[in-house]
């Protein structure tokens, strides 16, 4: 067995490669951007007004004037008109300021009558309720820098640059693998030995979470059909990950079969609880991520290790999350702990609540627990108050 600490370097040490490509705006939402956008003109791109009004030249306001003759009317999305000297235009907000103006006074600080202003206010600057072209970023400017995930407001200021097709990195190809005779799809009613697949779904949800569609592959407790599939997947996919067959039982062939096929084992098994029985190898430039058969044990495995994989392969920038133990908790084995906890937001600082379960079986506990704490395989007794690492899902 081997540390948690060496599983991972040894995980990341065997990174995917990523491509480029260009992927349209509908679809990038959650990808990582590959190169630097910057902006195609100053933004915003002219005077914009920011309030409905009018717009007038502020050194005829300085030289006392409060009256002015309204000469037309701009709405947005026109020409910017041409003011008069010592009268006003009304304006509407988003327009492109009137030339020979430079401040703008609102509705709510004036009165309109028989087309004269009269400003009610003696609190006027110059350029008020005036986005000033070039104000917020310059032409050039890089407005969303490389390896930034795309959110909701990403997705905006691509579209204002007109980025009608993205660089993101390409996604690895995956094939998410279950095995086992007891397992039955999610529409069968299953017989009183068998269950409904599970750990797949919530794979798969995991991957498109990040924009990815893996390919789904159920195998039977037989030996010449799982090596007969993996085989063709170690040449079409980058990432094949494995949930079950990789303990001691008699029918758990999967390590034997990975041999045969020239998989070169990095390790197998892991100090850790849950999810101890983790294998990790590659063959030809594909990982192969084989996870405990345990539902929990999967999901731990998937959020310590592979996950973390997925986001450096593809460049991702993201920090490790910590929170404060709620209670006290104590575990004896020399194993690291992945603990169930709730973790909340008290006043600005996480803190995370033990969830009791049922062990690496009870799928249904990890409905009301938000996270995994890690807890060093050097102590047995942890503290409330005390701050360690947490993988939320």
């Amino acid at each position: 067995m081997i540390s948690v600490e060496e599983a991972s370097k040894i995980v990341n040490e065997r990174l995917f490669q990523p491509k480029i490509e260009k992927v349209g705006l509908d679809n990038v939402l959650g990808r990582i951007c590959a190169q630097d956008i910057s902006a195609d003109r100053d933004f915003p791109p002219f005077n914009r007004v920011a309030m409905d009004g009018i717009c007038i030249q502020f050194e005829d306001f300085e030289n006392g004037q409060r009256q002015f003759k309204i000469v037309g009317t701009q709405p947005a999305g026109a020409k910017a008109m041409e003011n008069q000297s010592g009268c006003a235009i009304e304006i509407m907000t988003g327009a492109m300021l009137a030339t020979h103006a430079d401040s703008v006074i609102r509705y709510e600080d004036m009165s309109i009558d028989n087309g004269i202003a009269t400003v009610k206010i003696e609190d006027v600057r110059q350029s008020q309720n005036v986005h000033n072209q070039g104000s917020d970023r310059k032409k050039g400017d890089v407005l969303i820098f490389n390896n930034t995930k795309i959110t909701a407001t990403e997705i905006g200021v691509l579209a204002t640059v007109g980025k009608e097709k993205v660089p993101v990195y390409k996604n690895p190809k995956i094939a998410i693998i279950s095995t086992g005779d007891e397992l039955v799809d999610v529409h069968v009613t299953p017989l009183p030995f068998q269950i409904r697949k599970s750990n797949v779904h919530s794979l798969k949800a995991l991957l498109n979470q990040h924009g990815i569609q893996p390919e789904l592959v159920h195998l039977a407790d037989d030996k010449s059909q799982i090596k007969n599939k993996i085989e063709s997947l170690l040449t079409e996919k980058d990432a094949i990950l494995i949930s079950g067959a990789v303990s001691k039982g008699k029918f758990d062939f999967l390590p034997e079969v990975l041999a045969s096929l020239g998989v070169v084992k990095h390790f197998h098994k892991v100090e850790q609880r849950p999810g101890k029985p983790f294998w990790f190898g590659s063959a030809q430039g594909t990982q192969v991520f084989a996870f405990p058969g345990n539902p929990v044990s999967t999901f731990v495995c998937a959020k310590r290790f592979f996950e973390p994989w997925l986001k450096k392969s593809l460049h991702q920038q993201s920090a490790q999350l910590h929170a404060i133990l709620g209670e006290d908790v104590s575990f004896r084995p020399a194993l690291t702990f992945f603990l169930q906890v709730t973790v909340e937001n008290v006043n600005g600082t996480l803190v995370a609540k033990p969830v009791t379960g049922n062990g690496s079986g009870d799928l249904a506990n990890m409905t009301i627990a938000n996270a995994f704490m890690e807890f060093p395989s050097d102590m047995q007794n942890f503290s409330s108050g005390e701050v360690h690492p947490i993988w939320m899902f």
